[in-house]
């Protein structure tokens, strides 16, 4: 069976081909036949630096794949050979609050994850795909998907008519600005490519601002709110974005921290923090429960992901650096 392995390279050369066995579902777990991965940021800073959760090499990477479910040990009811299915993020997150117990259930970094034609999953850790989704859609759900659902919907508690802001086109903005626009908000999306701007337009985003003309972009995004701010930030920066995001929300207004791709270390001023009141929520995926509640929204509202590219499975490195260079609009994946 192919599959690939994170060794100990110091870069994408850590990522290799392999064969492996057969997986055999044991009581109570599937073995789900693997049509698609997709990639998150997470993919990436555990392939060249062993970070976010990463364990001992060689490990399967990948946390967001899905396909269909080809055998099933005893005492499965939950699904059945012939279902399409996405694994679980977090494999035993199945409702409730987070835990610091489900991590060490975190696919592609604290256990094998779905870069493998073949996996073995506990029949609790994965969700029926929505109707019509093929294995490259669905891929895209596990992380991107429910993070930003997670974020605008399970923790955010927005209403229609509210202002959100994105950061940038990646996987989460993008699933988060669909997910906001079926909920009657209004959306502000930032980018430094005009291109994009223009192509999340397509998509039903209400304004743009191009961060890299605007430095202070928050300027710009209040005076798009008549000089109050926004509802709610998702905020994917991290410590490199953050107080530019706490000065574009309004007085009460929400930020979900979901992200540290402007970086983790920087230092912060946390005066608008404190001044305006405020409320700061880490959002790390979510839960079986809150998956199964996006897909049925996803269902209701026909959401189809947005898929900037797919690459065939002995390519696997080409796709990592397609996410490295940043050019990408939506999800990549990775056809096995």
């Amino acid at each position: 069976m192919r599959a690939y392995h994170l060794t100990t390279g110091p870069d994408l050369s850590a990522l290799e081909p392999v064969e492996l066995p057969e997986p055999v579902p044991g009581p109570g777990q599937v073995v789900v036949q693997v049509g698609a991965v997709s990639l998150n940021y997470r993919d990436l800073v555990i392939a060249l630096g062993r970070g976010a959760g990463g364990s001992a090499p060689p490990v399967v990477p990948c946390s967001d794949g899905a396909g269909e479910v080809v055998a099933v040990g005893d005492g499965v009811t939950r699904v059945a050979a012939g279902d399409r299915v996405a694994g679980l993020f977090f494999q035993t997150w199945l409702d409730g609050p987070i835990r610091t117990s489900v991590h060490a259930s975190a696919l592609g970094g604290a256990i094998d994850g779905m870069l493998a034609e073949r996996v073995c999953l506990d029949a609790d850790g994965v969700v029926k795909l929505p109707a019509g989704y093929d294995a490259a859609e669905g891929a895209t759900l596990p992380c991107a998907a429910l993070t930003a659902w997670n974020a605008i919907v399970e923790e955010g508690g927005v209403s229609a008519g509210d202002t959100i802001l994105l950061q940038g086109t990646g996987g989460v903005s993008i699933f988060g600005l669909q997910f906001a626009k079926a909920l009657g908000c209004r959306v502000i999306i930032t980018s430094s490519s005009d291109a994009k701007l223009e192509h999340a337009k397509t998509l039903g985003a209400d304004a743009t601002v191009n961060y890299r003309e605007h430095p202070e972009w928050s300027r710009p995004v209040r005076d798009l709110c008549g000089g109050d701010g926004v509802d709610l930030v998702l905020e994917v920066g991290g410590a490199g974005t953050m107080e530019q995001s706490m000065k574009a929300a309004r007085a009460g207004g929400r930020i979900s921290l979901i992200g540290i791709l402007a970086g983790a270390n920087e230092r912060t001023a946390i005066g608008p923090l404190m001044g305006k009141g405020l409320r700061m929520t880490g959002i790390y995926v979510g839960s079986r429960a809150m998956f199964e509640a996006m897909n049925r929204a996803i269902d209701v509202n026909g959401i189809r992901p947005v898929i900037d590219r797919s690459f065939p499975m002995d390519e696997t490195v080409d796709a990592y650096r397609h996410l490295q260079a940043g050019a990408h609009f939506g999800k990549v994946a990775i056809a096995l």
